[in-house]
Formats: C-alpha cells, sequence, structure tokens
C-alpha cells in the first residue's frame, strides 16, 4: 500500500458553543488509518495527522456522518479530483422498498442487502396513501393492473431505504431477482423475490431500473425539500421504544435484531434510522448523569452514527420485552429502552 496515498474530503461540524457551522478539510490515510484536519475558514491546522481507529475507509462516502474524536462531521463533498475519481466514480445509491406481504420477513431482507455489501443510509417504515401510491407507479399509469398495485401497496406498510453501494441499481435489481416470483424461483432462486415473493404482485421488494427512476423514487420516499414525505406507522398506544444502537447498525446486525424480535413474539411497528447529536443523547440519558460510571462512554456511542428506532408493541410490553432483551450492560447492550 501506498504510505502517501490519502482521500481529502470538505467536511462540516455543528459547534453548539458557537451555534454555527465549522468547516474542516479532512485527510483520511489508508496505509495507517490517521486522519488530520484543516480550518477551511482561517486556513490552519485543525488536528495533526493522527491515528484514529474507528474510522474507515467504507464510512467515507458524500452525505455520511463520521465521529472523529467526539465531533461529528458531515463529509459534504470531495475535497481533491484524486478521491472523487477513487471513492466516487461508481458510488450510487438506490431505493430498496420492502412492500406489504414481505413486512414480516423485514429482518432477512435487510440481513440479505448487508451481507451483500450495502450501506443502509436512510430506513422509515411508512404507510402510502392513495396519492402517494398513484405517484410512485406513475410510469404504470396506462396499464390495466394499475388500480390492483394501488390497492396492494396501500393495504399495509412498507419500509424505504437508501441503500449504497458501487453499481449500487443494478446490484439491488440483480439481488431482487425476476419481477414474477415464480420466475425467479426457476431463474434465480437464491433471489429475494424467489425467497419472499409469491406471484408477479406479491413479489416482496422493488428497486428502480434507472438512475432518473432512483432519484425520483427517493424524492418521493424522502423528500430532501423539507417535506416529510409519507406519513410514518407509529401507533403510540400499548407500546414501547427500542433503539438499536449505533454499533450494531455498523456491524450489520439489524437484520438478525428485527428477526430475533419477530420470533419472540413481538410486532415492530413502526420503524425509523436516525442520527443522534450529543445534545440530544445527553438529554435522552439525563437519568443516567451522575448515576453510572459509564454515562461518557453511553453518550460517545450513541451519537457514534445512525441508529433504528422501533415501536415495539405487545400485551404488556414495556416489561416483558424488557425482559426479552435482558439485563442492560451499558458497554456491551443493543437495546436501550423506555417504558411509554
Amino acid at each position: 500500500m501506498n504510505h502517501s496515498e490519502r482521500y481529502v474530503f470538505i467536511a462540516e461540524w455543528y459547534d453548539p458553543n458557537a451555534s454555527l457551522y465549522r468547516r474542516y478539510e479532512l485527510l483520511y490515510y489508508p496505509a495507517d488509518g490517521s486522519v488530520e484536519m484543516h480550518d477551511v475558514k482561517n486556513h490552519r491546522t485543525f488536528l495533526k495527522r493522527t491515528k484514529y481507529d474507528d474510522l474507515h475507509l467504507e464510512d467515507l462516502f458524500i452525505g455520511n456522518k463520521v465521529n472523529i474524536f467526539s465531533r461529528q462531521l458531515v463529509l459534504l463533498d470531495y475535497g481533491d479530483q484524486y478521491t472523487a475519481r477513487q471513492l466516487g466514480s461508481r458510488k450510487e445509491k438506490t431505493l430498496a422498498l420492502i412492500k406489504p406481504d414481505a413486512i414480516s420477513k423485514a429482518g432477512e431482507i435487510i440481513e440479505i442487502i448487508n451481507k451483500a455489501g450495502f450501506t443502509i443510509t436512510k430506513l422509515k417504515m411508512m404507510m402510502l396513501s392513495r396519492k402517494e401510491a398513484t405517484d410512485f407507479y406513475i410510469d404504470h399509469h396506462s396499464k390495466p393492473f394499475l388500480n390492483e398495485l394501488i390497492q396492494f401497496i396501500t393495504n399495509g406498510p412498507v419500509i424505504a431505504m437508501e441503500i449504497l453501494r458501487d453499481d449500487a441499481i443494478c446490484e439491488w435489481k440483480r439481488l431482487l431477482g425476476p419481477a414474477n416470483s415464480g420466475v425467479a424461483r426457476a431463474d434465480a432462486p437464491g433471489s429475494i423475490r424467489a425467497l419472499f415473493g409469491t406471484d408477479g404482485l406479491r413479489n416482496a421488494a422493488h428497486g428502480p431500473d434507472s438512475f432518473a427512476c432512483a432519484a425520483r423514487e427517493m424524492e418521493l420516499f424522502f423528500p430532501s425539500s423539507g417535506v416529510c414525505g409519507p406519513a410514518n406507522t407509529a401507533k403510540f398506544t400499548c407500546c414501547t421504544c427500542c433503539v438499536i444502537k449505533p454499533h450494531a447498525v455498523s456491524e450489520g446486525l439489524l437484520g438478525r435484531i428485527l428477526t430475533t424480535i419477530r420470533d419472540a413474539g413481538f410486532d415492530v411497528s413502526a420503524m425509523q434510522m436516525f442520527n443522534m447529536d450529543r445534545v440530544n443523547v445527553e438529554e435522552f440519558y439525563e437519568v443516567y448523569k451522575g448515576v453510572v460510571s459509564e454515562y461518557n462512554e453511553m453518550v460517545a456511542e450513541m451519537y457514534s452514527g445512525p441508529c433504528v428506532a422501533l415501536e415495539i408493541q405487545q400485551t404488556n410490553p414495556a416489561k416483558t420485552f424488557r425482559e426479552f432483551c435482558g439485563p442492560a450492560d451499558p458497554v456491551q447492550y443493543f437495546f436501550k429502552i423506555l417504558d411509554n
């Protein structure tokens, strides 16, 4: 490996004390995993080259949030043409949609997505309105089965995900298999539609066919304009909250955890991926401040990357779900449980 090779990004950090955003040039040296930072505005070194084991090459893509010594940085752009060519040439985002017929198999499908090398950058369980479903199926407006499609997709919750990897659009379509699940079982028996689909309509999951289609569909489910998009599915009654922590998400354990929760008899009635900043985490963990010695480590872990919040339903769920999760070791546990 070339020991002088480095990748450069433009990154931004929100300084809560000054209530402003600070912009940095972030350099990453893959040979030894070291980082360096320069203050863009003041043209001076902010962090000398230092080995940092918690940052990895796969974390470096535009739009991602990374933590460098307790500062959560958003990667805004490539810092030079070399970095853009090396890391950005084939990296794509696309939409992965788990349809109502396969919601019970979400854990297995998400595990397949992770094992195929995709990074899930956004995730939300949603309920589509008829208008949203009509917009989603805009390419099928002249088809005789349009009403059947709309009725099916609005009949229950869906899970929309933004997923990232090299050649994401083609690779996700390959992983899905043929649109008709019967054909998929014959031609691509290991594909998602072969494993979890029923027919040409109830075929478990969806993926866009092109860059333009992916951009349009991701804008529908995850609008950039500030509007909320399709409604979440939270019921806020007879439920408890489970937060799957960043280390479990980054280690690709989300799917396995969802499957384990389902197999234990619990219903996940809502789900969303989100990032917390330090202020939010300190408020979230306020009851532990001054009570547990690991408080600072707990806070740092919770804002180190994306979490996934789940709404869990079952008879007397707070008690039984807490028992199911086991002892809450503050260093090793996956779950943070709240009574509701």
